[in-house]
């Protein structure tokens, strides 16, 4: 019998692409899952589509915030979550159908806690560049403080191997990297399945697309919340700034 996946999707307007993400879920040749939307205070129609979508969908459920950011609308979909894996999906990103059917019998296979995979940039139109992210088959803490290739909207969790309680993101910037150095850092080893499973769309404005702004978040999970010395943050900092340059050229 196949395990139920609760996929987890802060909301917070998206009404552009919305739909797109609901649909690429709703095509998962894997069935047994539940999608938490968490709508986070959006001011455009984003709750309206919802809530049009939720009437249709037995497995789709909207959980309503007042606007408190990505890392708390992530928290409250696992504070729901009933599923023994957790999956993270972003508004705007989209999954390829045999997505979760293949990184559930990945994680099988390697009897894996944590797991992520390739992606593909693609563009406003969520069509992919052609410009695929490759993935190592595992990496542990101090290789993920040189390389943060661990893309939100490719990992998955199971929650019987690792418990929920050690799953809540803290409320900072890059909320998402600095929960996958904590769970790291604990000594979990994340696997990687080198296939190419989702776009990751990048608008044109996108707070990840704002390099200078990368730089200092990354600083600060160095220095703030892993508590890297300058010359350990510095040496972590040169090999993640060239891995970030390779990703996307």
């Amino acid at each position: 019998m196949e395990e139920k996946v609760s996929i987890i999707v802060p909301v917070y307007n998206a009404e552009k692409y919305i739909r797109e993400t609901i649909d690429c879920v709703k095509a998962q040749t894997y069935e047994n899952w539940e999608l938490l939307l968490v709508e986070d205070g959006s001011t455009d129609k984003s709750l309206h589509i919802l809530e049009t979508i939720e009437k249709q969908e037995a497995r789709i459920r909207v959980i309503r915030q007042e606007n408190s950011g990505a890392a708390k609308a992530r928290n409250h979909g696992l504070l729901e979550a009933a599923g023994r894996f957790v999956a993270y999906l972003d508004a705007d990103d989209l999954w390829s159908p045999e997505k979760l059917k293949k990184q559930l019998a990945f994680m099988t296979e390697k009897e894996a806690a944590f797991s992520f995979t390739g992606y593909e940039f693609a563009d406003e139109k969520g069509e992919g560049t052609g410009k695929i992210v490759r993935v190592p088959e595992t990496i542990c803490y101090k290789q993920a403080l040189k390389n943060t290739t661990i893309f939100t909207s490719t990992v998955i969790f199971d929650t019987k191997k690792l418990a929920k309680e050690k799953l809540f993101m803290p409320i900072i910037k890059s909320e998402d990297t600095a929960l996958w150095f904590r769970v790291l850092r604990e000594g979990v080893t994340a696997y990687g399945l080198n296939e190419n499973l989702v776009r990751y769309r990048r608008p044109a404005k996108s707070l990840s697309s704002n390099k200078l702004e990368a730089v200092r978040r990354i600083w600060a999970l160095y220095r703030k919340a892993e508590g890297l010395s300058v010359l350990y943050s510095f040496y972590n900092f040169c090999f993640w700034a060239v891995r970030a340059v390779k990703r996307r050229i």
